[in-house]
């Protein structure tokens, strides 16, 4: 078996090659996953300006969000004015398997999509908790604060669907209803992560400062607006390839973030697309959800202000 191939139009270099140092996988391991999962993931990236993570053979992993000059001309893309880089950035639109195993080729391991389409005029689709366990803190931990999330959304008549994230937390995704401006999203988000945190304290937290955190589960809400988050069916550059997996609510106590990998992945899910099952249709934000995240403060700006008085008393003393 040589290292090259063509599928899908597309030519396939170096497949033999190990994919990174303790991937316990090779670049054709990542290429057949990618085909298998081809038209699932390609539903999560379509017509969503994508970021990817690419490592290199003996580099550093590295976010490639600019398309490079050597990018196929078939490959659809969108151009975005990048408010905080002060510059356009050309990013690509994933919306056919052959593009996604074109980025395969190019050693890309994450798709990271953002929340909004190109076309930002609906807004935001989905509002998402991402939950994230405390250094050294068994995933079950996690599983019990996502049934806190689970609680906080039903006790306002929301629901949501629930993933690994291919590393040691998971994702809730809420799906909205079009047209709910950015800035509501973002409160809604809050809140619900507040709610959450109410329930069981003890448990979980909202500190956005990690030495706040007290060996709690972090909610962090802060993936809203122009924020990307890994997709669903995504691999993740970490020990043995991990994927981003859907899973039942029902399920979630029973599995482990490493269950499920490029190489076993892919006899897990058969013929299935348990993201599109699990995810409820699009809903409306309730007003009360709406008006208490407008009272709770922006967590990253929040943090700011206040590791800039940690940091002058620190000074000072």
């Amino acid at each position: 078996m040589t290292g090259e191939e063509v599928r899908a139009g597309v030519k396939l270099t170096n497949l033999d090659a190990p994919l990174f140092d303790g991937a316990d996988a090779t670049k054709r391991d990542l290429i057949d996953y990618l085909e298998f999962v081809g038209d699932r993931l390609v539903g999560q990236l379509r017509d969503r300006p994508l970021s990817v993570v690419r490592i290199r053979p003996g580099q550093e992993p590295f976010m490639q969000k600019n398309l490079p000059k050597y990018t196929p001309d078939w490959v659809r893309r969108v151009t975005v004015w990048a408010e905080t880089s002060k510059r356009e950035v050309t990013y690509a639109l994933c919306d056919d398997v052959r593009t996604l195993l074109w980025f395969g080729n190019q050693r890309a391991v994450e798709y990271h999509p953002t929340l909004m389409l190109a076309d930002h005029s609906a807004g935001p689709t989905h509002l998402i908790l991402d939950l994230d366990p405390p250094e050294g803190g068994p995933f079950r931990q996690v599983v019990r604060a996502a049934e806190l999330i689970r609680q906080a959304l039903a006790d306002d008549g929301l629901a949501g669907a629930v993933k690994t994230s291919g590393a040691k937390g998971v994702h809730v995704f809420v799906p909205i209803e079009p047209c709910i401006p950015i800035e509501d999203v973002a409160a809604a988000t809050r809140a619900i992560a507040a709610r959450a945190e109410r329930i069981d304290p003890d448990l979980a937290t909202t500190a956005f400062i990690r030495e706040d955190r007290a060996g709690k589960v972090f909610l962090d809400s802060t993936r809203a607006g122009g924020a990307t988050v890994v997709a669903a069916y995504s691999p993740r550059v970490r020990p043995g390839v991990p994927v981003s997996f859907p899973i039942e609510w029902a399920q979630l106590a029973d599995i482990s973030p490493g269950d499920f990998t490029v190489c076993t992945a892919s006899k897990q899910l058969g013929d299935r697309d348990p993201w599109a099952q699990e995810m409820p249709a699009p809903q409306g934000l309730p007003a009360d959800l709406i008006e208490e995240g407008h009272t709770i403060p922006v967590a990253r700006v929040q943090a700011m202000h206040e590791g800039k008085r940690r940091a002058r008393a620190r000074r000072q003393s």
